[in-house]
């Protein structure tokens, strides 16, 4: 079976540490070097903060 060309990774808050969000992106577009930041809402601190991308490992 082919690999997709997409892979699910978690959006990780920087300041308050928790899984926030579930998105997929293409792994052609984000290599291991480059890492995918945004600023997202987190609900924990009511507040917009720097979320990192973590890749989701498939058991």
């Amino acid at each position: 079976m082919a690999k997709g060309k997409r892979t699910y990774v978690w959006m990780m808050s920087v300041e308050s540490g928790l899984q926030c969000y579930v998105t997929n992106i293409q792994k052609r577009n984000f290599e291991s070097g480059k890492k995918l930041e945004l600023r997202k809402y987190d609900k924990k601190l009511r507040k917009h903060v720097l979320l990192k991308a973590k890749e989701i490992k498939k058991g």
